[in-house]
């Protein structure tokens, strides 16, 4: 808990229960922990969207790169394609 013994803990109880009292004890320690709530998941929340932002980004570079390979075959294609019909005209005769 933060890197705290537990030494550390109970003199931290201890001087509270000083300062702030037995009665208010429970109510500090009741925000403290809805607190600690909801920075955890306010927390969780941006972890989950950063994650669904990395997501889509390889999404959409996986789709990009998809596509440059069906282009790169296309032209390959055309390409052989041409050579093939040139070859067949060089070889007609005259």
């Amino acid at each position: 808990m933060f890197g705290l013994g537990a030494t550390e803990v109970i003199v931290i109880l201890v001087i509270a229960l000083i300062f702030i009292g037995p009665k208010k004890l429970p109510e500090l320690a009741k925000g403290l922990g809805k607190g600690l709530r909801e920075f955890q998941k306010a927390k969780d929340d941006l972890m989950t969207q950063v994650n669904e932002e990395v997501e889509d980004a390889k999404l959409d570079e996986l789709i990009e790169k998809k596509k440059t390979e069906e282009a790169k075959q296309t032209l390959t294609g055309v390409a052989t394609d041409a050579e093939s019909k040139s070859e067949e005209k060089a070889s007609e005769p005259t």
